[in-house]
């Protein structure tokens, strides 16, 4: 495949929950720069993981999945938002499926909403090596093919970085992207989170993990202190933030053993990403209601578009 010079810009993962957009992302990256969990709506704002190559720099934009209609209240409404900002912004769009438990109805929604915003797309199939679960899957696929839309099909767990089949996808993402002079981020960048950003989601990510039923969706992180100029270990301090009462005790847990355990996985898992040893101090409190308070929302960054 001919890269014509220089290519550089952004493209946005777009699909339904738990299609696989934030595995692919750090595929593509080759580091973590997408939290991932089992349960859907997981991502909640904009994430952008930079592939830099000697043909061009490809900035993925990892954002929420589709929410439905009558689910666009309080912190939906923002997650709708980030949604629609991804796919007016973008340079070229993503569209990741899954190939088991298709809502079709809601996958050719998705499709339309792509094909409208009328910029240059490409799509990936993810979960290759489950057994097909719907048939129609196949027939959406040819279709594509045939109007000359790039479709990969990949089983994303048993890839890594340097797997041909990626490089082919980056190859075909390059494709789509405008021609440009130069970078459009520091070659040696690989997301433009930053560690105190990276250090609250890792948290979330692991209150995702651990906890059950509508808890993990009641749950912000806030990053009270991120300390990295103190000799050789990081000190995080930081809270995790619960919409109930009752949710509380819960994310303490008894004798204060679930949140030691939230905490210890983070803890791991950002020192897996510095490099170095970590101490995190980590505390639960109650922010009643947060996620229909603009306020507070604003506060945590979950910032609502007025576009």
């Amino acid at each position: 495949m001919r890269v014509a010079d220089y290519r550089a810009g952004f493209v946005g993962l777009v699909g339904l929950p738990n299609a696989g957009k934030s595995t692919l992302t750090n595929l593509l990256v080759g580091e973590k720069v997408s939290i991932v969990t089992a349960k859907a709506q997981t991502t909640r704002q904009r994430v952008s993981g930079v592939v830099t190559m000697e043909q061009g720099q490809i900035v993925l934009v990892d954002a929420p999945g589709v929410i439905s209609a009558d689910q666009t209240q309080g912190l939906n409404t923002y997650l709708q938002g980030e949604l629609v900002d991804l796919i007016e912004e973008s340079d070229a769009l993503l569209l990741v499926l899954q190939r088991e438990l298709l809502d079709l109805n809601a996958v050719r929604a998705m499709i339309d909403r792509v094909e409208r915003a009328a910029k240059p797309w490409a799509v990936v199939v993810t979960k290759m090596d489950l057994k097909l679960g719907q048939p129609e899957l196949q027939e959406l696929m040819e279709g594509f093919r045939h109007r000359g839309i790039p479709v990969f099909e990949l089983a994303l767990l048993k890839l890594k970085a340097n797997s041909p089949e990626v490089r082919a996808l980056k190859l075909a993402l390059l494709e789509l992207l405008p021609e440009s002079p130069a970078p459009l981020y520091d070659p040696e960048l690989y997301t433009t989170q930053s560690q105190r950003q990276l250090a609250a989601e890792l948290i979330r990510e692991q209150c995702f993990s651990l906890l059950h039923q509508e808890i993990p969706y009641g749950i912000a992180v806030r990053v009270l202190r991120f300390i990295e100029d103190d000799g050789p270990v990081v000190k995080v301090y930081a809270e995790i933030l619960v919409n109930k009462d009752n949710h509380k005790g819960i994310v303490v847990g008894k004798g204060a053993d679930m949140v030691r355990r939230i905490g210890s996985q983070a803890r791991q898992e950002l020192e897996k990403i510095l490099g170095r040893k970590v101490f995190l101090d980590l505390h639960v409190a109650v922010k009643k209601d947060w996620v229909k308070n603009p306020g507070i929302m604003k506060e945590l960054g979950y910032v609502i578009s007025t576009k």
